[in-house]
């Protein structure tokens, strides 16, 4: 009877990458399988709205590693193959042709996919959402200098993409239901930033305002009506209204989810021989003291390696703040920690400009998040505020010229 090991990787994005490397990385010298739902070999998706969006960057210079990498690591990888079922009591995961496969240990990393509301039309040809690179690739070439783009969703994908359309010499018209872009995310303070910036840029942004139906002819969207009834013309429309976690294995296989699938800080599920990474993952945090799910490229990229540790029955936790960036225009910036939308900002620079950093303070004016915006190689001293968990002096956190250590 064989004593090799098999552990699968269900998900075949960044994430689930890195699960992979990470058991070669520890020496694991069992049998590694990795299930990709689409062809391509995994790749990172921060590029489909920024690099390759905006230059074309190649999908092999995003690509996480060449095929004859996985060959020489002998890892087992099956492009086009969504697995249909796991049963944590049998050990194994059902493949489309009803196949079954055993499995020691398994790692989820099925991602997200985008939101698809219920708007009359939204199945029209022309109508785009964007998730994979055959998404990207799809819009990319309807961006045509004076063609007409609505996004529907002012959140990061729709931002980025209509700071790239702009790029491309498109006319974008922006729908959003909220008061102001990014208001989830950033709150009222940052959220006006980023509006004031698409605006200058020639963004017609349509706040608090909702959509009642895409218009089509001949089966093909020509244009968004509005909750007012006007309607905006267009000739491409993207919905960009957030992402779905992928947690249905998980939830029929009886893991337990909560908007996401529930792991401690070491990243097991309720099922101990079976841990979740990337933006399923919904991780009681160390340091934050409280579970959160993160839809973001740094959790892809770091988690597996505290997967793979748990796999292999070593002791680790994720304790790695959240993090996220985008570049728009002329505006980069990163972005740490987590704070609700209501905390109080206190902003060090000048934000007319886009050269600040903005803090998120709780109550006790501890630092909970930070954002740097075109000042770079500061996120470390941020970070350490974070981790402190000390008040701070708030008067000398907005003087640039108090050192970031010294407040």
């Amino acid at each position: 009877m064989s004593t090799t090991r098999t552990f699968v990787v269900v998900g075949g994005g960044l994430a689930g990458a890195k699960t992979a490397e990470a058991l070669r990385v520890k020496d694991f010298d069992g049998k590694v399988i990795l299930f990709c739902a689409e062809e391509h070999l995994p790749y990172e998706r921060p590029p489909l709205s920024k690099d390759h969006l905006i230059g074309g960057k190649p999908l092999t210079e995003f690509t996480v590693h060449p095929a004859d990498w996985y060959r020489d690591e002998h890892i087992d990888v099956h492009l086009g193959t969504t697995v249909t079922a796991l049963d944590p009591v049998a050990h194994t995961v059902t493949l489309p042709d009803g196949s079954t496969i055993h499995y020691d240990k398994a790692a989820l990393a099925t991602g997200s996919r985008s939101r698809r509301p219920p708007i009359p039309g939204s199945d029209a040809d022309g109508v785009h959402y964007l998730r994979t690179v055959d998404e990207s690739d799809s819009l990319l070439a309807t961006l045509k200098r004076g063609t007409r783009l609505v996004i529907v969703g002012a959140g990061w994908i729709g931002m980025e993409i209509a700071a790239a359309a702009r790029g491309h010499g498109v006319i974008v018209t922006v729908v959003e239901s909220a008061p102001l872009p990014l208001l989830g995310a950033l709150g009222p303070e940052m959220g006006t930033v980023f509006a004031e910036l698409h605006r200058e840029h020639g963004v017609d942004l349509r706040l608090e305002t909702s959509v009642e139906s895409i218009v089509t002819t001949d089966g093909r969207a020509t244009g968004v009506r509005l909750g007012t009834g006007e309607v905006v013309d267009a000739d491409t429309v993207l919905v960009a209204v957030g992402a779905q976690p992928n947690v249905e294995l998980a939830q029929d296989a009886g893991l337990a989810v909560d908007g996401g699938v529930l792991v401690d800080s070491s990243l097991t599920t309720s099922d101990p021989d079976i841990v979740a990474v990337g933006d399923i993952a919904a991780q009681e945090h160390p340091v934050l003291g409280s579970r959160i799910r993160v839809e973001h490229w740094a959790n892809a990229l770091n988690q597996p390696d505290v997967a793979a540790a748990t796999m292999l029955g070593q002791p680790a936790q994720y304790a790695k703040l959240p993090y996220f960036f985008t570049d728009q225009y002329e505006l980069g910036m990163e972005y740490v920690g987590h704070a609700a939308r209501d905390s109080r900002v206190v902003v060090r620079g000048d934000a007319p400009r886009h050269k600040f950093v903005a803090f998120w303070l709780d109550a006790g004016d501890r630092v909970l998040a930070g954002m740097n915006v075109n000042i770079w190689d500061v996120t470390d001293d941020v970070k350490a505020l974070i981790a402190s968990g000390r008040p701070v002096d708030v008067t000398r956190l907005a003087d640039p010229d108090v050192p970031l250590g010294n407040v």
